[in-house]
């Protein structure tokens, strides 16, 4: 039994980890826990899939068919049950998990686990998240449907609440003793500021700033140039842009402040990224359009993902679903299909503020202007509450203070951020379920601000289209890249791209779309992008499979997502191995030499190459970069491709050389010093954990969201793949959800991912998906055309009215 296990690890667990291995407090009573009537044994049990259950306020019957898969199909006779009833059956499978997410996105953790948590809840309250879900809280109340159905999610998610007995609660409660909160439409909002902040939360401006102070402007333009060599954008180069008629705003020739921070806030995983693309109906083998999605992110247990289908006499949607808010987010229904990848864009700006000697007031135009103060009650388990006095200006909240990460006393640092801005994105997906054609695709995603996606399209007529979606302010050239000056208004956003003209396409003349995280446009499109991290090797494997030839099928699609081939490894180690010097080599360093030589740049299970790169490649990079090892300043060092770019093209720059040693090295001198570093971490590896095939070396597992509990986590997972790899399957992060659809009437469709429907770790389908995903498998998505049980499903629970 798995809880034998847990027992084991219970004992030698120090303390509770959240997110990334960030130790957070202590062990709660173990009698409690391990109490045989209500503590975690009471959770051995199975998910009921059949009877009837009365739920308050619905108000029709509601039927869920539930196939092997443990996929819920809930047919109901209007919207308002249909969330209600979306809300149950989530909250059913995922409960813990919905609720502990909008803790952290609250910064909240310090009430679950203590003091430890408090600087983390503290940053998070500074960055405006509780802020950002009011905000959007406040615009989703301006639609009366959307705030009704997002009631009636909360009512259902509640119904469920409610009949729970302390036995019954989740073992995540009992681990850390605390019990469920009734649900509310700000906990939806907060999930959905969740997943903001991790596809839209990261910007470099303090760090920019710090390189342009220490190396100047023609050194940073060097390092950080707005668009690299090699441009292959999601919107195809020869896109006419003629017809954009509102001008980019004019630059107001503003300097930037160069001020220097020793530490900014955490950031979202730059790793985080997705794949996406859809082939016409003229480029299929099939005659029908084929879309492909898969997100990039965390691979954690419970898993990210929730995957169901949502009908009502007057729309038939299925996918994947999040926890915590309404509708299907990457999915299809009858008519089209749709998916996701992050944009990536520069939606966070900052200003540094000048306060009067109280700081009630910040310098705007020579004049004084009220801050507002927004105070900060954070709770901690067992301890007396933190209060933290937030200041706001227009800009948005000052998050760096004399209190926070900052020494300056009448002196702060203010985010202006999209997050920030009112928004109703649930109704972008509950449009989007509903959608029949490309128009009401364009007419749901008008409601998308942030965070900033990539939203692919394909229908049952062929059309397939990519829009750049979300918010986007008309930058004056180079607004962004630095910190500004908050005291003048020039520096503000003066206006937002209007959304008829954000990047797209439609039907292209290539016959397909896609999109994988790298540059939406080239230099020609009359709108400021500069270069904010933009992915540049999994778009060329994707982009050169589809110019490879003319027709291409679901089959074709299954090859891409598992494709293994490392473009970025191959444009480099060719040129380190012919510009080494191995005449001194020692024998181990001759053999791991050979292998890579032979290496055919594909990340398989069991080539060693791959260990060979990701041993070498973060050696040789920190070497070339010792000139950003700066104390006490917050710096990034250049991305990837410029890296390589310079490495093979400005071998003797200045940069090259190592600043610690007198001699005067080169990037040849660099191949050959990070190679025997990387040998030597190799053998230090072998010897501790075998051998050296990649799956052993990479070691990808899916962690637990509370990640000191092995028990609950899967580990040694056996598949390939690798960073800046269309199979993004790192350690711990990857292909979160892979699905095909073929846009046939109806549609047929595969999914997979990378856990199980259920959030229980003591139920069979808590994990049952991993191996298949790891082995490149797909199950089909049995979409019910009505609300009768096919041979796939083996239960059927129904949902009626309380009486």
């Amino acid at each position: 039994m798995k809880y034998f296990k847990l027992i084991f690890s219970f004992v030698l667990t120090i303390g509770i980890f959240y997110g990334l291995n960030t130790k957070f407090g202590t062990i709660p009573p173990v009698g409690k826990f391990l109490n045989p009537y209500s503590g975690v044994w009471q959770n051995e049990t199975d998910e009921a899939i059949s009877g009837e259950i009365e739920i308050p306020e619905l108000k029709e019957k509601v039927t869920v068919h539930y196939d092997a898969q443990l996929i819920p199909h809930v047919f109901a006779q209007n919207e308002l049950d249909l969330y209600r009833a979306q809300g149950y059956i989530t909250a059913k499978h995922r409960l813990w998990q919905m609720e502990f997410q909008t803790y952290a996105a609250a910064g909240r953790l310090s009430e679950l686990i203590g003091e430890k948590a408090l600087n983390y809840d503290r940053q998070e309250r500074r960055r405006g998240m509780v802020y950002g879900a009011e905000q959007s809280l406040k615009k989703m109340s301006e639609d009366a449907n959307t705030m009704a159905i997002v009631k009636a999610y909360s009512d259902g998610v509640n119904s469920y609440i409610n009949q729970l007995s302390p036995n019954d609660y989740p073992v995540e409660y009992k681990l850390l003793d605390y019990k469920p909160e009734a649900w509310t439409p700000k906990k939806s909002a907060l999930l959905l500021m969740y997943m903001t902040k991790m596809l839209a939360g990261g910007d470099e401006d303090m760090e920019n700033t710090n390189a342009l102070r220490l190396f100047g402007k023609e050194r940073f333009d060097l390092l950080f140039p707005d668009f690299f060599d090699i441009t292959d954008p999601i919107i195809p180069k020869e896109t006419d842009w003629s017809y954009i008629d509102v001008p980019q705003t004019k630059n107001p020739n503003t300097k930037p402040i160069l001020d220097s921070i020793a530490e900014t806030i955490d950031k979202p995983d730059p790793n985080y990224g997705s794949n996406n693309w859809a082939i016409s109906d003229k480029k299929s083998t099939t005659g029908n359009a084929i879309l492909a999605n898969d997100p990039h992110l965390g691979l954690n247990l419970p898993s990210i993902w929730f995957v169901m289908q949502l009908s009502t006499p007057n729309h038939n949607a299925f996918g994947a679903t999040l926890p915590g808010a309404l509708a299907v987010i990457s999915g299809f229904n009858q008519h089209i299909a749709w998916g996701e990848t992050n944009a990536t864009r520069d939606v966070i700006d900052w200003y540094k503020i000048e306060f009067n000697d109280d700081r009630t007031k910040y310098k705007f135009d020579n004049q004084w202007k009220d801050v507002s103060i927004r105070v900060e009650d954070i709770k901690i388990k067992g301890q007396t509450a933190y209060k933290d006095s937030v200041l706001y200006t227009h800009h948005g909240p000052v998050v760096y203070d004399k209190n926070f990460k900052s020494d300056q006393e009448l002196a702060g640092y203010a985010m202006q951020w999209t997050g920030h801005i009112p928004s109703n994105g649930q109704k972008t997906f509950t449009e989007m379920n509903k959608a029949k054609n490309y128009d009401d695709y364009v007419t749901a995603l008008k409601n998308w601000v942030a965070p900033a996606q990539n939203f692919v399209f394909a229908s049952t007529s062929g059309d397939v289209a990519i829009w750049v979606q979300g918010l986007f302010p008309n930058k004056w050239e180079g607004q962004g890249k630095f910190i500004m000056d908050g005291s003048k208004s020039r520096n503000d956003w003066q206006s937002f791209i209007p959304q008829q003209f954000n990047a797209h396409v439609k039907n292209p003349k290539r016959g397909f779309v896609s999109s994988a995280n790298q540059t939406p446009v080239d230099e020609n499109y009359p709108y400021f992008v500069f270069n904010d991290g933009f992915e540049t090797y999994r778009n060329r494997v994707i982009n050169d499979f589809f110019n490879s030839k003319d027709k291409f099928s679901v089959q074709d699609f299954k090859d891409l997502h598992n494709n293994n081939y490392n473009l970025k490894a191959s444009e480099l180690m060719p040129y380190m191995l012919e510009n080494m010097n191995t005449s001194n080599l020692t024998k181990e360093e001759k053999e791991i030499y050979d292998i890579a030589l032979n290496w055919n740049y594909n990340n398989d299970m069991t080539e060693i190459g791959p260990s060979i790169w990701s041993a070498w490649w973060p050696i040789l990079n920190t070497m070339v970069w010792d000139e950003f090892d700066v104390e006490d300043t917050a710096i990034e060092s250049p991305f990837t491709y410029q890296t390589i770019y310079l490495l093979k093209n400005n071998g003797e720059d200045a940069f090259m050389d190592i600043m610690d040693t007198p001699e005067i090295e080169t990037a040849k001198d660099l191949f050959n010093l990070s190679f025997s570093k990387a040998v030597t971490k190799l053998k230090d590896w072998k010897e501790k954990n075998g051998d050296l095939n990649w799956v052993n070396y990479k070691g990808t597992f899916a962690g637990h969201l509370l990640q000191a509990l092995p028990a609950f986590s899967r580990f040694d997972i056996p598949i390939g793949g690798g960073k800046n790899i269309v199979n993004a399957t790192s350690e711990n992060w990857g292909p979160s959800w892979r699905m095909i659809v073929e846009m046939t009437s109806p549609p047929t469709a595969l999914g997979i991912y990378p856990g199980g429907q259920s959030g229980n770790p003591g139920s069979k389908y808590y994990d049952n998906f991993i191996d298949d995903w790891a082995a490149g498998k797909y199950h089909s998505l049995n979409f019910l055309q009505n609300n009768t049980a096919t041979e796939a499903i083996i239960g059927t629970q129904t949902l009626t009215p309380k009486k």
